[in-house]
């Protein structure tokens, strides 16, 4: 049935639906589904979503440059341009002129280059990421102190770990004024003595509502952080710039508070696990040490007494067989040189009185020559050495009267006034014997 209008071609039809669609010109907001960007295409092509359609688009390759966009998918995009049909394909499509990101889109490119800034300065390198203390005994948190968050991570640490101390700051999450608070709450805590690890950590929200943890500013303060830091930030899909510079990211503030604390039960089993260790090693230690005791008490020193000293007793029985041997024979030669020693002497003896005598008969001879009569040869001899004995003798001076006088020790000899004082006690020696005596008074006899 027709109503007069001529049939026209495909062709024609879809040359129609282009010119039509090609004079609507529209800005799109929508997020980026599909992306096929690939060297030596001329254009590029995407197709962008909202909850209920999607709208595949494309952009020459000259116009897409100097957006100087790196288009992903996930990005929330603003597309300015016109619909049109690719007739070979029969298919309808919006021809971009110009794009820029919109909303959380802009954010999120923002926050991907200050992520890619800072992975380039080592902030997010594997190396530097800690390992958190087994058993801490003092945990920081860092969180609102309104939200859901800081209820979560006290019940589970008082569930799992209540030996813990926990050292709360609670600061700013979201809004203006977070960065800063989220920085100082950190530094706070890090300076708190013993804290051995520090929760970072806030409930889900927005992606603008998460941007204070996007934040240069608490990126460099968790790095710079002393201690351990675990990110426990959002749900299980939110990643921040905080989640990738901290030590551990955990999902949530609750997966958070597990990663820092064990639970009773493996503190438990690893205890036990631990005493066992421990048992086989004093096992292993006692078995070892009684195998050297046993090894100790059957060598010959303990098993016989006098095999300690047996070398030494032996030696000693040498020695004593030496000196035996050697003592008569010192002996021996010692006195044959007292012999020789004593015949000498009286041969010298003899030679002198000889000597002497010769001389005294010169002499004699000379006086009786002058008419002087000698006594005899023997007769002079002792007469006269026993007269001039007599008169050298101490015993002979005294006898004559003359007294020696000691200090009162009987020591020394008082041979001058000064070697004795008004009220010292002398002893006076006579022939006969001595006298005790008082002085009284010294005075110079001239």
């Amino acid at each position: 049935m027709s109503d007069g209008t001529p049939a026209l071609s495909v062709s024609d039809a879809m040359r129609l639906a282009k010119r039509a669609l090609e004079q609507l010109t529209l800005r799109v907001v929508g997020e980026v589904s599909e992306c096929t960007v690939k060297p030596g295409y001329k254009a590029v092509y995407f197709t962008i979503r909202d909850e209920y359609a999607v709208l595949p688009c494309l952009i020459w390759r000259d116009a897409y440059d100097a957006c100087g966009m790196d288009l992903r998918p996930g990005m929330l995009v603003e597309a300015s341009g016109a619909f049109t049909a690719y007739a070979p394909k029969g298919r309808m499509q919006f021809q971009v002129r110009t794009l820029n990101p919109a909303g959380e889109g802009v954010l999120r490119l923002q926050v991907a280059a200050l992520a890619r800034r800072l992975e380039a300065e080592g902030l997010m390198s594997p190396e530097r990421k800690r390992l958190l203390p087994t058993f801490p005994r003092k945990i920081g948190l860092v969180t609102s102190p309104r939200g859901k968050a800081i209820h979560d991570v006290i019940q589970t640490l008082g569930r799992r770990y209540p030996f813990a101390e926990l050292v709360v700051a609670g600061v700013q999450v979201e809004g203006e004024g977070a960065v800063a608070a989220i920085a100082a709450g950190l530094a706070m805590v890090a300076a708190h003595p013993d804290v051995d690890v520090i929760i970072l950590g806030r409930g889900g929200g927005s992606y603008e509502d998460l941007m204070p943890f996007n934040a240069e500013e608490v990126a460099r303060a968790i790095a710079v952080c002393p201690v351990p830091v675990v990110t426990g930030i959002g749900h299980e899909p939110d990643d921040s710039i905080a989640d990738m510079v901290s030590d551990l990211r955990a999902s949530t503030p609750t997966a958070a508070a597990e990663a820092v604390a064990p639970s009773q039960e493996e503190v438990s089993e690893r205890l036990d696990a631990a005493a066992r260790l421990l048992g086989r090693a004093l096992a292993h230690s006692v078995r070892e040490r009684a195998h050297r005791l046993r090894l100790i008490a059957h060598r010959p020193v303990f098993r016989d007494a006098e095999c300690l000293m047996s070398a030494r007793m032996q030696s000693l029985d040498m020695t004593t067989e030496a000196l035996h041997r050697a003592l008569p024979e010192s002996l021996r030669i010692s006195r044959d040189k007292l012999t020789r020693m004593r015949d000498s002497l009286a041969r010298s003896a003899s030679h002198l009185l000889d000597a002497h005598s010769a001389k005294v008969d010169a002499s004699r001879t000379r006086l009786q020559g002058g008419g002087v009569r000698l006594l005899d040869k023997g007769e002079r001899s002792w007469d006269l050495y026993a007269a001039r004995l007599e008169d050298l003798s101490p015993l002979g001076i005294l006898k004559r009267g003359y007294a020696v006088c000691y200090d009162e020790t009987g020591n020394r000899v008082v041979r001058s006034i000064d070697d004795a004082q008004s009220g010292d006690r002398v002893r006076v020696r006579l022939a006969s014997g001595s006298l005790g005596c008082l002085v009284e008074d010294t005075r110079t006899e001239t």
